[in-house]
């Protein structure tokens, strides 16, 4: 019971001249008022005066035990009724200790209810003072062992999760600012809890704080959604902007002390995944590309035109990879253009008509890179570029499609021989190459160098 209950219960119990029910009006002024204080607590509770005569039994008491007021009230102790007789000396004793004692008491015993069933309560006593300073009886507040101990649970179960866990947890108020958040919570979001308390969490997230605000709206209006939820948020901290993803889920908090259902807020309670979803989506591309060059080797082993077998090869390769993919081939120091997607619209790789197209790539190309370095070579129109005209005049200048906007150039080899260059080319509104990309670019341009050099040998 909390000190504010027990200090209204303390002042609520006369100096023992009198045996007032909580149901019912007293002689004094306010008495009524008084039997409402009583009767509206959550806990249980008895007053004795300096005899031990019961002065006081509110509704709550009634409900656990079964007796009302008008049975209680006037009754010396437990004794005859209310504890077992072998019980009744003791714990008459123990409470009535308590009111030569200074601050409060917490005992356990087994009271008995009116049908004669037993029932294990925790009480707090203290002592009341009467005229002048004398003992002037006690008063005795109740509940249930196993009602308190699940509010014990309840409490110790918030004060762990609001300190530090394995999950985020962040108290949201109605307009959507964090009241509360665990140290988790504030690693996660890159800021200290205190500074976190109040503010918008658009300030913290530059992407995916729309989705965030939608889910807690969504769960202050209908409730908690079935299951947790997997948001990706780009987080702006001091070392720059970071990409997390985050499985979360939330409850709807509302208030036990109203009468219907009022909402003070969302719990949200969420873990960073980042990892291991970057190792699934990792691991789901890894063998997805697997697939495409075993399924390519088995189609490109079907065609007797070995330039059509690398055109089968890039049309597996460009699946969920690039936009765009041209191959240059090695013609003395020049290059010459001899397969290429369409340049207009998307479409299957094809050779170019009448022997190939000569390509005049100015110095520093990142296709001659490629072929000065025996290697993979990585190139974008640069931040800021990626759109717009800026991008079409990068892409023109590179003798590449308009749209591109990320290159990657890796080199044909067959029998320690440079046969030309393999390039893949993306749009702007796709990522730029990174390097598990280019470990695949140059898995394919392995299978397109054998065949090519096959070609040469039959002479084609």
């Amino acid at each position: 019971m909390s000190a504010s209950r027990s200090e209204t219960a303390s002042a609520a119990v006369p100096d023992g001249s009198g045996t007032e029910s909580a149901g019912g009006g007293g002689p004094e002024p306010g008495g009524g008022l008084l039997a409402a204080l009583l009767d509206g607590m959550d806990a249980a509770l008895c007053a004795f005066d300096a005899d031990g005569v019961v002065t006081h039994w509110n509704r709550e008491a009634e409900r656990i035990l079964g007796w009302p007021a008008e049975e209680a009230v006037g009754r010396h102790g437990f004794a005859g009724w209310a504890v077992r007789a072998a019980d009744a000396e003791e714990i008459h004793g123990r409470l009535m200790a308590v009111m030569d004692a200074p601050g409060r008491h917490v005992h356990e015993f087994a009271l008995l209810r009116k049908d004669g069933s037993r029932v294990l309560v925790r009480t707090q006593s203290a002592g009341v003072r009467g005229a002048g300073g004398a003992p002037g009886g006690v008063y005795c507040a109740f509940s249930e062992v196993h009602a308190q101990i699940d509010l014990e649970r309840s409490i110790a179960l918030s004060e762990a999760l609001s300190e530090d866990g394995t999950w985020g947890v962040v108290l949201v108020d109605v307009d959507l600012r964090p009241t509360v958040v665990n140290s988790y919570a504030a690693r996660a979001l890159g800021t200290g809890r205190a500074t976190l308390l109040g503010r918008p969490f658009g300030e913290l997230i530059v992407q995916g704080v729309e989705e965030l605000e939608g889910a807690l709206q969504h769960v202050l209006a209908e409730g908690a959604p079935a299951g947790p939820a997997e948001m990706w948020v780009t987080l702006r901290t001091p070392e720059g902007e970071r990409r997390r993803c985050w499985r979360s889920g939330f409850l709807r908090l509302s208030s036990p002390l109203a009468e219907e259902p009022v909402p003070l807020g969302v719990g949200w309670l969420f873990q960073d995944v980042t990892d291991a979803k970057l190792a699934e989506q990792d691991a789901d591309r890894l063998r997805f590309r697997s697939n495409q060059l075993h399924r390519a080797s088995r189609t490109a082993a079907e065609y007797e035109d070995p330039m059509e077998a690398v055109a089968c090869h890039l049309d597996f390769a460009l699946a969920g990879f690039a936009d765009h993919a041209l191959v240059d081939l090695a013609a003395g120091d020049r290059l010459v253009r001899a397969v290429a997607t369409p340049t207009g619209s998307p479409g299957p790789a094809a050779p170019v008509a009448a022997g190939g197209i000569p390509v005049r790539y100015p110095a520093g190309h990142p296709a001659l890179q490629a072929v000065d370095r025996i290697g993979s070579v990585r190139a974008s129109a640069g931040a800021g570029a990626g759109t717009g005209a800026r991008a079409e005049e990068w892409a023109a200048e590179r003798q590449w499609p308009p749209d591109a906007a990320h290159a990657l150039c890796a080199v044909l080899r067959s029998r320690g021989r440079t046969l030309g260059v393999l390039t893949f080319l993306r749009g702007p509104t796709r990522p730029a190459f990174e390097r598990p990309d280019a470990a695949y670019a140059e898995s394919v341009a392995v299978r397109v160098g054998v065949v090519l050099d096959l070609a040469g040998v039959l002479g084609g």
